[in-house]
């Protein structure tokens, strides 16, 4: 790599590594100074590696007057560099807390670490958390003669790390909720407040003691605090990318979106030019989404809705451990963005999208091994085989594999689980199989006539797919196949005559809930 290019700021958080090393540095200083002019207390949600941290030790930077990692930025001119500020900081990035005995230990330790920093004296009763930090606040805002600013960072990790066990998230909600209430009490000492998470918890759970606090999470104004932009890589990073297809990068890495410029994970971004460039699933590889697999396979969520999903204001910012709607966990995760808004009834409605390629690839394969629970080399062969045969129009291949496919899922699936009773689950199967292909997958495909259940697009050839479920192979009627037939019927097909360059075929799919797999399969290619 070229020599003369500034260092990527990759694995690094804290402004002054970035400044003093020289590495690339996007400014998001215009931003920080607009939520900094006046006292203010915020809120922000973002996914996982999406610089949330860096942004924390921004403004702690700020207000502690380190002015000379300021010197080149757009706020240097804009500040009083006179005044500092006693930071508080409570970071929950290390480790995970797994009891209420062991949040309260690091509590404990995160404020001792705060008062010897700011070398104030407190006596603390260890047993009383919330009073060690009302007390810290006050010390400061006496000794430092300004008031105090409160900077927390993965606010939510230790409910988060805990959401499988609800009796323990609730536990860690409880002691969060009692020190984060300190906030409200104390705010007459307080100038400035910044919580960040991935997730925003509803206010009559976590938020409740703190119900001053601006949520900016989709406030246009500050959509692009965090990430990079397509004009931060075309300047900034304008060396490292030369003669990159922003095109592809744009499909596989961009498409984040906060009501304002998508824009791209800061992680994918570094690690894309770091490995030389090669395009694969960098963010999603850092974290599987077990939990949020489990939650689907529980509610018997229909997978083909996630391509079409729309959704008010309170699904998106509203959390809580006993209320779970899976789609605002992929929201805020990151699995899912907003595509789209419109007012509907004097209510703002959000189209939700999977934001890019890798998310989209590796959703699908989390999903395949949640639902399936094969052996990831054994699903690697079937995706592997169905891919050559959908791109050869092998359907007689195409049929075998997909049988050998769910005769391969454990019967342990569905034990005390009635999923594979439903068409939705086998409709599901197939959708993430066909999108971790990469193939465009149109779920209830609308044509004239109704919509077909599938639609799949790869290279060239189209396959209209409809599913039925029968009792059994019993019920089969010698010479008839019900899901081609409708496929028939109802013209399904007509739209993609003269569309598909390669070839294009109906494929009706009978599945039996007694067999578990498919009991009938038919396909025409049409004249």
């Amino acid at each position: 790599m070229n020599s003369q290019l500034k260092p990527l700021p990759t694995g690094h958080s804290t402004l002054a590594t970035l400044i003093d090393e020289g590495m690339v540095y996007i400014d998001k200083t215009p931003l920080v100074h607009r939520l900094t002019r006046y006292p203010g207390r915020f809120f922000l949600s973002r996914p996982r590696r999406f610089g949330k941290s860096l942004l924390v030790d921004t403004f702690q930077q700020l207000f502690e007057g380190n002015e000379r990692l300021f010197r080149d930025l757009y706020i240097h001119d804009q500040w009083d560099w006179s005044r500092r500020h006693p930071v508080i900081k409570i970071d929950f990035a290390a480790g995970e807390l797994q009891s209420k005995e062991a949040l309260d230990i690091r509590l404990y330790r995160i404020l001792k670490e705060n008062q010897e920093r700011l070398g104030i004296s407190c006596d603390w009763d260890t047993n009383d958390v919330p009073g060690c930090l009302s007390q810290l606040i006050l010390r400061a805002r006496e000794q430092f003669g300004e008031k105090v600013v409160v900077l927390v960072d993965e606010y939510d990790k230790p409910m988060l790390d805990n959401i499988e066990n609800l009796e323990t998230a609730a536990e860690m909600r409880s002691g969060l909720k009692n020190l984060y209430s300190v906030l409200k009490a104390q705010d007459a000492q307080l100038q400035f407040v910044f919580l960040t998470g991935v997730t925003k918890f509803s206010k009559v759970s976590i938020f409740s003691g703190i119900n001053q606090l601006e949520d900016i999470t989709l406030d246009k104004a500050y959509a692009t605090i965090c990430g990079y932009t397509q004009h931060d890589l075309e300047t900034s990073f304008a060396g490292h990318l030369a003669g990159v297809d922003w095109a592809r990068l744009r499909r596989w890495y961009n498409g984040y979106r906060f009501l304002g410029d998508a824009v791209y994970n800061p992680f994918d971004i570094l690690l894309f030019i770091s490995k030389d460039r090669m395009y694969r699933n960098y963010w999603v590889e850092t974290g599987s989404p077990s939990f949020l697999v489990k939650l689907f396979r529980q509610r018997r969520y229909f997978l083909p809705q996630l391509e079409s999903i729309e959704v008010g204001e309170e699904i998106l910012d509203s959390f809580d451990i006993e209320h779970i709607n899976p789609v605002t966990l992929l929201f805020q995760s990151g699995y899912l963005t907003i595509a789209s808004t419109q007012t509907r009834r004097s209510r703002l409605v959000f189209r939700l999208a999977i934001p890019n390629q890798e998310v989209k690839l590796s959703l699908h394969q989390y999903f395949l091994d949640g639902y399936l629970q094969v052996e990831m080399d054994q699903r690697s062969r079937y995706q592997d085989q169905l891919y050559d045969q959908l791109i050869s129009g092998d359907l007689p291949q195409l049929i075998a594999t997909l049988k050998r496919l769910f005769a391969a899922i454990p019967w342990r699936n569905f034990t005390n689980n009635a999923m594979a009773d439903f068409e939705g689950y086998y409709a599901s199967v197939l959708f993430a199989f066909f999108e971790s292909l990469n193939a465009q997958v149109i779920p209830e495909d609308i044509t004239n006539q109704g919509q077909v259940d599938m639609s799949i697009e790869l290279e060239g050839w189209i396959y209209v797919m409809e599913i039925k479920l029968l009792d059994s192979a019993a019920d089969l009627v010698e010479g008839k196949n019900p899901a081609l037939q409708q496929i028939q019927a109802r013209g399904y097909s007509e739209k993609y005559r003269g569309k598909a360059s390669q070839g294009l075929f109906e494929l009706g799919l009978v599945f039996g809930r007694e067999e578990r797999n498919l009991i009938q399969a038919d396909w025409l290619k049409p004249h």
